[in-house]
C-alpha cells in the first residue's frame, strides 16, 4: 500500500499522530526512527537500513554509547541551566519537559537505565547537588562558569572585608570600655578618701545645753535658731560670749556613691549603645539561610532513609556546598550525605562547649551558661577570640549546636 498523497485526509491524519510524542519501546534510536505500533516497529527491523546500522553499532558499541549518554546528558543540563537556572526543582519534572521535544535522545539508548541513577551520577560528578526526599529527587544546577565565578570570589571578598572591620571594631569598643571602666573606679577610689568622716563624741561630764531665743514682734525675716552647744572647759572658753553660737551641730554630707545607690542603677553609657548597634549589625550581616559547620553534632530528623537513622545522632565530617553536609553517625558509624533540612542542632548539657551557626556571633566557640527552655533560647559565654568572656544572652536553639 503506497503513501497517501500530499494534501488528502489520510495524509493529513498521519502528520497528526506523527505529531505528538509515541511509546518509547517502539523507538529506534541508531535510525532515529519512531513507529506507531509493535507490527511497524517490526517491520523497521527487518528492514535493510536497520540491518546496515545495527552492524556499524557492533563495530565499536562504546563509541555509539558514549555519544548518545553525552547528547542526553548536554541536552538535560542545558534545559536545567537555561529554565531553572540554580533553584532546587524536581528532577522529573526536568526530564518531562525534556521529552517534550519529539527528537530528543531517548535514555533507553543511554549508559543510565533510569532517571535515578543518572541523578546520583550528576551528583557524583559535581554538576548539581542531588538530594533525595520523599517526593523524589532533586536538583541544583551548580553554576561554574568564569562570571558566576567571579561574582562568587567577589562577595566572599566584601564579606571577609566586613567581617575584617566588624572585628576591628569590637576591639575598639572593648577598649574603650576598659577605658572607661578604669575612670570610674578612680574616680570612686577618690571620692572615698576624701569623703571620710569621723565619729560625734561628747565628753561625760560637760551637761547639753538648748537656748532658744523669741522676738517679741513677728517679722518675715525673722530666724529661729536652735543650736546644740557642748561647754568646753573654762581655760578653752573665748572672752567673747557669743561664739558658743558658731558651735552648731552640723548633718553630715551624703558622698555620690551613697545618693547613686539611693537614686537607682546608673543610666546605659554610650557605649552599651554602640555594642548594641554593632550586635544589630552583625545580626544582619550574618543571619544567614545556611548553618551546617564542620565539627559540630547534629541529629538526624527525617525518615527518608528508613527507620534506622532516625533521630540518630552525628557528626559533621564535611560541608558541600553550604546546605549538604557528610555526615557519619555515632552508633553505628556509617556515613551519609544529606541536606540541611534532614537535621538539626543538638544543645548539650550547662557548662559545655558550643558553636555558635547562625547570627551575630557566627563561628564564634562558646560556653553553655544557662537554658531557658520556656523561651526555647540559651545563655553563653565567648570563649575564643577577641570577644573572649562576652556573655550574650536570648540565643535560640537552632543558632547554636553541639561541639564533638
Amino acid at each position: 500500500m503506497g503513501r497517501a498523497e500530499v494534501g488528502t485526509p489520510k495524509y493529513l491524519a498521519n502528520k497528526m499522530k506523527a505529531k505528538g510524542l509515541q511509546k518509547l519501546r517502539w523507538y529506534c534510536q541508531m535510525c532515529e526512527k519512531q513507529c506507531r505500533d509493535e507490527n511497524g516497529f517490526k517491520c523497521h527491523t527487518m528492514s535493510e537500513s536497520h540491518q546496515r546500522q545495527l552492524l556499524l553499532f557492533a563495530d565499536s558499541p562504546g563509541k555509539f554509547l558514549y555519544s548518545f549518554s553525552k547528547e542526553f546528558s548536554d541536552g538535560y543540563m542545558e534545559l536545567l541551566r537555561r529554565r531553572f537556572g540554580t533553584k532546587r526543582v524536581n528532577a522529573n519534572k526536568v526530564y518531562q519537559e525534556y521529552i517534550a521535544d519529539k527528537n530528543h535522545i531517548h535514555m533507553n539508548a543511554t549508559r543510565w537505565l533510569t532517571l535515578s541513577d543518572y541523578v546520583k551520577w550528576l551528583g557524583r560528578t559535581g554538576q548539581v547537588i542531588a538530594d533525595e526526599t520523599e517526593k523524589g529527587w532533586f536538583v541544583t544546577y551548580i553554576d561554574r562558569s568564569p562570571e558566576a565565578m567571579e561574582r562568587q570570589a567577589n562577595a566572599e571578598r566584601k564579606e571577609k572585608m566586613e567581617k575584617d572591620d566588624e572585628e576591628r571594631m569590637m576591639e575598639f569598643i572593648e577598649k574603650q570600655i576598659e577605658k572607661e571602666k578604669r575612670k570610674e573606679s578612680e574616680k570612686h577610689n577618690e571620692t572615698e578618701e576624701e569623703e571620710k568622716f569621723t565619729e560625734l563624741k561628747r565628753e561625760e561630764d560637760q551637761p547639753l545645753k538648748l537656748e532658744i531665743r523669741l522676738e517679741k514682734k513677728f517679722q518675715p525675716e525673722a530666724k529661729f535658731v536652735a543650736s546644740a552647744l557642748l561647754k568646753t572647759p573654762a581655760k578653752h572658753k573665748s572672752e567673747n560670749p557669743n561664739d558658743d553660737d558658731d558651735e552648731v551641730f552640723k548633718k553630715p554630707k551624703v558622698t555620690k556613691l551613697e545618693r547613686r545607690r539611693k537614686e537607682g542603677p546608673i543610666t546605659t553609657s554610650a557605649l552599651d549603645e554602640i555594642i548594641k548597634i554593632e550586635e544589630r549589625k552583625k545580626e544582619r550581616t550574618n543571619r544567614k539561610d545556611y548553618w551546617l559547620h564542620e565539627g559540630i553534632v547534629v541529629k538526624f530528623i527525617s525518615k527518608s532513609l528508613g527507620d534506622k537513622f532516625y533521630k540518630q545522632k552525628a557528626v559533621v565530617e564535611g560541608v558541600i556546598d553550604k546546605y549538604r553536609a557528610k555526615v557519619k553517625f555515632l552508633e553505628t558509624e556509617e556515613k551519609v550525605k544529606v541536606d540541611q533540612a534532614h537535621l538539626e542542632t543538638v544543645i548539650p548539657a550547662l557548662d559545655k562547649p558550643v558553636l555558635v551557626v547562625n547570627g551575630a556571633y557566627r563561628g564564634s566557640e562558646a560556653i553553655l551558661r544557662k537554658l531557658d527552655e520556656k523561651n526555647y533560647c540559651v545563655t553563653i559565654e565567648i570563649s575564643k577570640g577577641p570577644l573572649k568572656g562576652r556573655v550574650v544572652n536570648n540565643v535560640q536553639y537552632e543558632d547554636i549546636s553541639k561541639i564533638f
